[in-house]
């Protein structure tokens, strides 16, 4: 019994032995680390410093400011980065103190309140917090985008469609005034022409476009060949609709005024509640043609969903024009390619409705 008792003695200390040394080794570990931090924090200041001084020297050459402003602002960025790696060394220098005081491995120098000082819990030199706040490398160097000349912006329009037949006018179309529809959805970058201007602006993108046309009367498409007419249906018609589908590459020239903004980090040109007059055009392709026609027959309701080539054109091109104010505008589309190929009559889809920019 005795044995045992000595044994156990033996191995209790051992490990109270063992687990100090562990702990005194997680220390230094930690301490360690701090040491590296102190170093990245001067460099990641620096860096940050370089890259506001560069600013500030490309808004010199572009006259934006005069040599005294920008002497004033690399004093300003200097002692800004200056202030901020003395602040943040004493935060390091007092957590090294406190670990090599208590000889503790504690990953916190604060934790009542749940307030929280520095945290390196993760074990990532380039990845910890700072009273509170969590800072990563790419976030000390990332450089202020001073000034941004490309804009991106999500576009959709929606309006009445018809087509202008040759020899015919609009009031004298086989096609539903009010129920032919055009739908478009995609993605435009707008950028500014000039380097110091923004009244005019090139816009370009890519867009789905759905063409939508309803007979008038009871009749429908069919495809003879290489001729696509209009014929009557055996049955009354609730719905007889063609659709066609574009993918095209819109591209514009924007005109109008915008209000100027500058701050010490940026400029910005805004086009908000502003007039705008935008003229170009598209190009594109079919990728898809079809027609939907329901109707009773034998007293059971019948929805065909046909999808064809219908003997549309392939190629896809035309003009298109918007004004207005703000991001709601009036718009305007025609193509130059023939709805039909081969057509006796050349019709041609026009669409008007209102687009509107989404940035």
């Amino acid at each position: 019994m005795r044995k045992i008792t000595v044994l156990f003695l033996v191995v209790f200390i051992a490990g109270c032995y063992s687990n100090g040394y562990a702990q005194e080794d997680n220390v230094q570990r930690q301490i360690k680390k701090l040491e590296r931090q102190k170093e990245a924090v001067t460099k990641r200041e620096k860096n940050a410093l370089k890259e506001e001084v560069k600013s500030i020297n490309g808004r010199l050459e572009r006259g934006l400011i005069t040599e005294n402003e920008a002497k004033v602002l690399k004093e300003e960025a200097a002692r800004k980065r200056a202030m901020n790696i003395e602040n943040l060394m004493a935060i390091l220098d007092n957590k090294i103190a406190f670990l090599e005081r208590n000889e503790v491995d504690h990953d916190l120098i604060m934790e009542g309140d749940n307030a929280i000082l520095i945290d390196f819990t993760d074990g990532d030199d380039d990845d910890y917090r700072i009273l509170g706040i969590r800072f990563r490398e790419k976030d000390w160097e990332r450089p202020v985008k001073y000034d941004r000349r490309t804009r991106s912006d999500f576009v959709w329009a929606i309006g009445f469609n018809n087509a202008l037949i040759e020899g015919q006018s609009l009031e004298d179309s086989p096609y539903r005034i009010g129920g032919s529809r055009f739908f478009e959805m995609g993605i435009q970058w707008r950028t500014r022409v000039f380097k110091n201007s923004n009244w005019l602006r090139f816009h370009y993108g890519l867009s789905f476009q759905f063409n939508g046309l309803k007979p008038e009367g009871n009749q429908f498409f069919v495809q003879n060949g290489d001729q696509t007419e209009l014929q009557e249906f055996d049955v009354e018609l609730q719905k007889s609709k063609l659709r066609m589908d574009n993918l095209v590459f819109p591209v514009h020239f924007e005109f109008g005024p915008s209000k100027f903004y500058k701050t010490d980090e940026k400029i910005r040109y805004s086009i908000r509640r502003q007039f705008r007059f935008g003229i170009g055009g598209y190009g594109g392709f079919n990728i898809g043609t079809r027609q939907k026609l329901k109707y009773n027959r034998d007293g059971e309701e019948i929805k065909d969903k046909l999808k064809r080539d219908y003997n549309t054109s392939d190629l896809i091109y035309g003009l298109s024009a918007y004004t207005g104010v703000g991001n709601a505008l009036l718009y305007v589309k025609y193509d130059l390619n023939p709805i039909f190929r081969d057509a006796p009559v050349e019709q041609r889809n026009i669409s008007l409705g209102l687009r509107f920019d989404l940035d």
